[in-house]
């Protein structure tokens, strides 16, 4: 037998959606490591452009910048032939795009008798803008680029696709609502997705962070004031069992192994990259 390793990985070619990102790019750092060509795709041109090549020039890897819209179908097959005219067809596709926005949080985690008269601070103040926006960034965002970029995936017969979920699809978080929403109706299409191509050589599964902090969330767990933690990123800490909040590149392990052919006999999973958050019961 041969030594368990990335190996097959190599020369492999990979779309990144949200890929300029700050968990995107850890992926990307990851994949280039062991020599995958990786396109990443992006609404913003100069940003995805920059980041590749940054990138390229660090791992000396083969990456690319593509604009692309993950809710713009025609787009999304736009991006697919520059990048198939650059890198050749897709065998591997990461859904990174995502994130949720202060029009779909409430200001109060819990209603209580004192905000009967303050009903805008809590679920009934909801935007619906807002609401929809993220739910569709997230869940909309994954199904389209994954209608459009396996196609090169059922010529070959075989392929990858990884979804970035959260945490907060099984343990929804107080306050956002439609973000925990939106990542529970992508655990569900991952499995969906997984048994529709399971038969014919695609594999389907998700990474479900846990608590990292990004630009989508940096306002609601930190302190602008102190820079320290939020009272709700003080929380979020005390009940994960590591006692503090993941790196993006503790990612990378997990999803290499998802996209390698090592876990070959492996669909329709949800990983949880948590640091024990999903096996603490708060006492």
């Amino acid at each position: 037998m041969d030594p368990i390793s990335f190996k097959d990985l190599q020369g492999k070619v990979c779309v990144i959606t949200g890929g300029a990102g700050v968990i995107g790019q850890e992926l990307v750092k990851a994949m280039a490591s062991v020599g995958v060509k990786i396109a990443i795709l992006d609404r913003d041109k100069e940003q995805a452009e920059k980041v590749a090549q940054q990138l390229a020039d660090t791992y000396q890897a083969t990456i690319i910048g593509i604009e692309g819209d993950v809710l713009d179908k025609a787009k999304l097959e736009e991006a697919h032939e520059a990048i198939k005219a650059q890198l050749g067809p897709v065998d591997i596709l990461i859904n990174g795009a995502g994130g949720n926005h202060p029009k779909a949080t409430t200001k109060e985690e819990q209603l209580t008798e004192d905000m009967l008269d303050r009903l805008d601070d809590t679920f009934y103040g909801l935007e619906m803008e807002g609401f929809d926006q993220v739910f569709a960034l997230n869940f909309k965002g994954t199904l389209l680029p994954s209608m459009v970029f396996s196609k090169d995936m059922l010529k070959a017969r075989k392929g990858v696709i990884l979804n970035i979920s959260s945490m907060n699809s099984y343990k929804p978080l107080t306050k956002i609502p439609a973000y925990s929403a939106a990542k529970a109706s992508v655990n569900n299409f991952t499995e969906w997705l997984a048994v529709h191509f399971a038969k014919i050589g695609i594999r389907v599964n998700a990474i479900a962070p846990g608590f990292f902090i990004t630009n989508q969330n940096r306002f609601l767990v930190l302190d602008e004031k102190t820079g320290g933690y939020s009272p709700r990123g003080q929380k979020i800490v005390d009940n994960t069992p590591m006692g503090k909040f993941g790196q993006p590149e503790d990612l990378q392990g997990a999803s290499l192994f998802l996209i390698s052919d090592i876990s070959s006999f492996i669909t329709g999973i949800i990983l949880p990259v948590d640091g024990g958050y999903s096996a603490f019961g708060g006492v």
